[in-house]
C-alpha cells in the first residue's frame, strides 16, 4: 500500500525533530532549545541555497538539496555518532545498513541509497558542495551559540571532544568556543575558497547583530 508506505516513512523521519545534535550535548550547550538533527538539515539546505545563489556554482542545486535532505536518515537508527565515538569506516557500514532499513518500503529506495553513497564518497561536485554545506552549517551554529553565551568552556571535564589534541591546544591558547570550532573546520574539511571565506568572515563579526541590523 503506497499510502501506508508514505505515512510510515514520514513518521520514521519525523523522529529526527527530537534528536538533539550530539556535538552540542557534548559541549553542554545551555539553551532553552538546542538544535535537532532535522533543524541542522534545514540549516544546511538554506546555506546551500545562499552559497549557490551568491557564488554561482555550476551544480544541480535540486540534487544537492535532496542529498542534504536524506544524508542524515541513518541517524534515525544509529543515532548521531561523533568521530570520537566511532571510526569513519564503522560508521559507513552501520550507516549503510540503517539507510537501507529506512528506505526499504519506498519504491525509489535505490535512488536515495545511491544519493547517500554519492554524498559519502565526496567525488562529484554536488557531493563536495553538499558536504561543505553540512560542515559549515555546524561551524556557523557554533558561532550563534557562542554569541548567545550558551557554552561554558570551564566546565568540560567529561567532554571527549575537548580532549582532542588540536582542540585542547586552541582552547589553551585562548580561542573562544566558535573560533576553535571554525578553525578546526577550516583545517579538517578542506573547504574551497568561497566556503573558507564565509567561515572566516563569520569568525570576525557578530553574525546575529548583523542579521538583526539588516532586518530593520
Amino acid at each position: 500500500m503506497k499510502e501506508k508506505n508514505v505515512i510510515e516513512f514520514y513518521v520514521l523521519c519525523n523522529k529526527l525533530k527530537d534528536v538533539v545534535r550530539t556535538g552540542w550535548k557534548n559541549w553542554g550547550v545551555n539553551r532553552f532549545r538546542v538544535e535537532s538533527i532535522a533543524e541542522h538539515i534545514y540549516g544546511a539546505q538554506m546555506l546551500a541555497i545562499g552559497m549557490w545563489s551568491e557564488f554561482k556554482y555550476d551544480i544541480d542545486i535540486a540534487k544537492v538539496l535532496t542529498m542534504l535532505a536524506v544524508h542524515e536518515v541513518e541517524e534515525i537508527v544509529i543515532g548521531d555518532l561523533t568521530q570520537w565515538q566511532i571510526t569513519k569506516d564503522e560508521k559507513l557500514i552501520k550507516g549503510k545498513e540503517a539507510v537501507r532499513k529506512v528506505f526499504s518500503k519506498l519504491g525509489n529506495a535505490k535512488k536515495f541509497e545511491d544519493l547517500i553513497d554519492e554524498f559519502n564518497a565526496k567525488q562529484t561536485k554536488e557531493a563536495k558542495f553538499a558536504y561543505f554545506c553540512d560542515k559549515l552549517e555546524c561551524d556557523l551554529q557554533s558561532k550563534i551559540y557562542d554569541e548567545e553565551g550558551c557554552v561554558d568552556l570551564n566546565n568540560q571535564e567529561n567532554n571527549n571532544s575537548a580532549k582532542d589534541k588540536d582542540v585542547k591546544e586552541m582552547l589553551e591558547n585562548g580561542y573562544s568556543f566558535s573560533k576553535m570550532w571554525q578553525t578546526f573546520g577550516l583545517k579538517k574539511y578542506n573547504y574551497d575558497d568561497n566556503f573558507a571565506n564565509v567561515s572566516k568572515y563569520a569568525m570576525g563579526v557578530d553574525i546575529l547583530r548583523e542579521s538583526k541590523d539588516k532586518q530593520k
